[in-house]
């Protein structure tokens, strides 16, 4: 069954970071990214000036190599020596941000909950909140004591392509596309080379943009208007999908934040979608 979280501890505030950062059995993740058409460096921003004592999490790099898709769940094995590296142990609490507001940290918070860290939150607003309060930064980094950490692998919150397939014809779980309408809708080009435009027959859009507000996640009324808005029924069972595996941990964590079962990701998405030849990729109508 997915899991189901308090949405009280899903986000922590600017100034609990700032009166917690000290403690022992808390780590700060910074897990900023880019689309590569920006031409950010995430990890020269990282050293540039992060929040002090944040270890940079590249979601580029620990990820599954060997499939030829960006950014793929690694194996628990790598994920648990990542964290042994940058000293995160086991019973640990996880905070994340990144350089947007709320954008690509989710992806990592999916990625600890698959992995079965129970502590994990993200910083409200990003570093963007952290910033426009004044408050410290630090550059560089250096090295920690490896700590010891076990992965407790959670299959119920990945679904790989022929999950999605049987959920597509069945109609449960519903998949929900996190990308924009245009590119949804095939009027807008995807942005990765070689990718058709459109989306899985069946599926619901919801642009991840529309569960964010001022960088931040909406309330829980906000939320549910646009899972309303959208077709939706957030009680059911839900796979969330995007392009590469990014945005759709947004639509994860909206469900989540809105009291209800973390939504599986699609972790291939768009990006296998097409590369596997499912379906007919014109720009089906959607519901």
């Amino acid at each position: 069954m997915p899991q189901t979280i308090d949405p009280a501890t899903l986000f922590v505030s600017t100034q609990w970071l700032s009166e917690n950062l000290a403690s022992p059995n808390i780590l700060l993740f910074d897990a900023s990214w880019h689309m590569p058409a920006t031409g950010r460096d995430p990890r020269a921003e990282y050293e540039a000036g992060h929040i002090p004592g944040a270890v940079f999490f590249d979601i580029d790099a620990v990820a599954d190599q060997s499939t030829g898709l960006p950014h793929m769940l690694p194996s628990p094995e790598a994920f648990a020596e990542e964290m042994r590296r940058v000293s995160f142990g086991d019973g640990m609490h996880a905070i994340i941000y990144d350089s947007v507001g709320l954008f690509s940290a989710p992806r990592l918070w999916w990625t600890m909950k698959v992995f079965g860290v129970e502590k994990v939150s993200i910083l409200a607003g990003g570093l963007p909140a952290w910033k426009a309060e004044g408050r410290p930064l630090g550059k560089g980094e250096f090295a920690r004591e490896p700590r010891p950490f076990t992965p407790k692998f959670d299959p119920a919150l990945v679904a790989d392509w022929k999950k999605v397939n049987a959920a597509l014809e069945s109609g449960a779980p519903q998949v929900v596309d996190a990308r924009s309408a245009e590119r949804f809708m095939g009027r807008a080009a995807e942005p990765r080379p070689g990718l058709r435009s459109g989306h899985m027959p069946g599926a619901y859009s919801l642009p991840f943009q529309s569960v964010i507000e001022g960088g931040k996640m909406k309330d829980k009324a906000g939320l549910d208007a646009a899972f309303a808005e959208a077709g939706l029924d957030p009680a059911k069972p839900t796979i969330a999908s995007c392009g590469s595996g990014m945005t759709a941990c947004i639509l994860s964590l909206a469900f989540a934040a809105a009291g209800h079962p973390i939504s599986a990701v699609y972790d291939g998405s768009w990006s296998e979608w097409d590369e596997k030849g499912r379906g007919d990729h014109q720009a089906f109508q959607a519901r």
